[in-house]
């Protein structure tokens, strides 16, 4: 996999990285872990290791995390990876083989044998009522739309032009893939329990936020024919 970079967005997140890095380091891959340049306390935690970039965003936000880090990676795939250590690297290989015959390769929470000890029956049925919402307006057959365990090709995703900062990210890269008429597949996966710290979603504000993200794209998916 060494044509692979995991993309770890790590804000706040000095207690567990170390733990996650260093169960990773075994892998033929490559690492960008993506942060502010005044997060300190991650940035002193981080493994020192050939196989491990630091990337510094320019603004505040998940998705300005992601997007900034995931265009400045130069390997064919990459793979949103977080440093809390709910994600199973065990994953990786069979996302691996299915990328190679997709543009994007998602996991879902909702799909036997996959399940979570870390979802809270807030973001469950927020995901659950996101995940119709998608399917509906865009026949998405994504069960677990705002779960960003995924795969994807480099230059697939630098075609979709991302453009949000924050938690939109999470359906604006499904949605733009579909209106691409790109393809992908689901697979379960298990989500534990994250090492150390809170959640950083605020279920409300971000929810509403994600919410006018997908009329948007709705509205916009029309001016495109």
């Amino acid at each position: 996999m060494n044509d692979l970079t995991l993309i770890i967005p790590a804000k706040n997140e000095s207690e567990s990285l170390p733990v996650v890095l260093k169960s990773l380091l075994s892998l033929d891959l490559k690492i960008i872990v993506s942060l502010r340049k005044n997060d300190l306390d991650t940035i002193n935690s981080i493994i020192r290791n050939d196989k491990i970039k630091l990337f510094f965003q320019s603004r505040e936000g998940y998705g300005n995390s992601l997007r900034e880090a995931i265009n400045f990676c130069d390997t064919k795939y990459f793979c949103i990876f977080n440093a809390d250590g709910s994600f199973q690297h065990q994953d990786l290989t069979r996302m691996y083989e299915l990328i190679k015959t997709n543009d994007f390769v998602y996991t879902t929470r909702y799909e036997k044998p996959g399940g979570s000890d870390d979802d809270t029956i807030i973001t469950f049925l927020g995901n659950k009522f996101f995940s119709k919402l998608g399917n509906i307006m865009f026949s998405l057959k994504i069960s677990d739309i705002l779960y960003t365990y995924l795969m994807g090709k480099t230059d697939s995703f630098k075609k979709l032009k991302i453009e949000s900062d924050d938690f939109r990210f999470c359906v604006e890269l499904p949605i733009k893939m579909q209106i691409h008429n790109m393809n992908y597949e689901c697979i379960p996966s298990y989500e534990f329990k994250r090492i150390a710290g809170r959640k950083k979603v605020n279920a409300f504000k971000d929810g509403f936020l994600i919410l006018i993200e997908m009329i948007k794209l709705f509205q916009s998916k029309f001016f495109r024919k």
